[in-house]
């Protein structure tokens, strides 16, 4: 039974690896200031909108704030043309972005809670088995580092050719109504995050998806680099 359920808890931590890196790559995406205003310089959006471009760097602070604050609803006061707008969005793009809150609220406690396994995982296993577990802790990160890389590069590719289908499907998944259909020439939502902008933010997360699993991959060889050193201290 012991060894049943020892194999159930490592393979339950290699499968939740992929969870932890992409759910963590996705939240460091979404709260990076450097995404909001490097979007805003590539596509043109000041000049689109008629919204300053500071304007624009402070609503996207206000965004970033409102997926980690308790605000029911997003409701940006600024400039357009020089005419101040109480309101930015409309009661649609609003209702819209009540849902993309309710997601990566979603993502958010995904990602605690697979960390939580794996902090777990990680303290019973010293505490079972104490400087043997460094062998099967790096041998265990190293498959959930491969198995993420074979996730994330074959997802990559996917959209890398057919980005427009994917992002579709995602929605169509993700919410159970239309708010999400918006039209640029009115609705400043979709105006200022263009599709072009989704694709750089998925190949953005999933650059750091890759960079943390393949320092996984390499785990074992990390591991016995720590454990030497460690044995070394103890003798």
């Amino acid at each position: 039974m012991t060894h049943i359920m020892r194999t159930i808890a490592a393979v339950l931590f290699v499968a939740l690896m992929p969870v932890l890196l992409i759910t963590s790559s996705v939240r460091l995406v979404i709260n990076l200031p450097a995404l909001y205003s490097y979007g805003f310089d590539r596509y043109g959006i000041s000049e689109y909108t008629g919204i300053e471009r500071a304007d624009l760097i402070a609503a996207g602070a206000q965004i970033r704030d409102y997926f980690n604050n308790d605000d029911e609803d997003l409701i940006i006061r600024t400039f357009v043309r020089g005419v101040l707008v109480e309101s930015l969005y409309n009661a649609r793009e609003i209702h819209h972005m009540r849902d993309v809150k309710a997601l990566v609220r979603g993502v958010y406690i995904v990602q605690m809670l697979t960390a939580l396994y794996i902090v777990a995982y990680t303290a019973v296993g010293f505490a079972l088995y104490r400087s043997d577990f460094w062998q099967t802790l790096g041998r265990n990160a190293s498959w959930g580092g491969k198995l993420t890389l074979a996730l994330v590069v074959s997802v990559g590719l996917l959209a890398l050719v057919g980005f427009n289908r994917l992002f579709l499907l995602f929605h169509l998944i993700s919410f159970s109504n239309d708010f999400w259909m918006l039209d640029p020439r009115r609705d400043y939502l979709i105006a200022m995050f263009p599709q072009g902008f989704f694709f750089d933010a998925t190949m953005l997360i999933a650059f750091c998806t890759i960079v943390a699993a393949a320092l996984l991959a390499v785990a074992p060889s990390i591991v016995r680099i720590i454990a030497r050193g460690y044995s070394d201290t103890t003798h």
